[in-house]
């Protein structure tokens, strides 16, 4: 299945470290401009379980999320669903190392319901244009992954 949106960036920071940053769900949202956190409901792993919290403006929604690909400071992927259970995307970051550090890839694969897209999604979200507001979304993501790797660098 190919993603729907792909954004990559190159980072002065280890894979390692890099998927302990996207694998901390509380402090996500240090690094995404609409996901404002979430927890895991079991022990982080494939097939595992958590709640993401996302936030625009006066909006704020959550979503249950199911692990479907966990592979150490590999691949972290995740398919999200409504409170209801009903399907909505695929969320996936891929890490390589590179002589520097590594490069991110950041993926979102379109799924669920026209229903859910074209009713469901922007009523709750407050967006109706879901795919332009993810490639912002992923850019800054990716950037603020970036400008962490760079602080620590300087800190260093």
């Amino acid at each position: 299945m190919e993603p729907t949106i792909s954004r990559s960036i190159d980072v002065p920071a280890a894979p390692g470290t890099v998927w302990s940053w996207v694998t901390d769900l509380p402090r996500m949202g240090e690094l995404s401009p609409e996901n404002i956190g979430g927890r895991w409901l079991d022990t982080p792993g494939l097939g595992a379980r958590f709640r993401g919290r996302n936030r625009n403006g006066e909006l704020q929604w959550w979503t249950r999320v199911k692990v479907v690909a966990y592979e150490e400071e590999r691949r972290f992927a995740f398919d999200v669903r409504t409170p209801l259970g009903s399907r909505v995307s695929r969320w996936e970051y891929v890490l390589a190392p590179t002589p520097t550090g590594c490069r991110v890839t950041e993926n979102w694969y379109r799924s669920g319901a026209w229903v859910v897209r074209k009713f469901m999604g922007p009523r709750v979200t407050g967006r109706a244009d879901r795919p332009g507001y993810n490639v912002r979304s992923i850019e800054h993501t990716l950037a603020a992954v970036k400008a962490r790797a760079e602080e620590q660098a300087a800190a260093a």
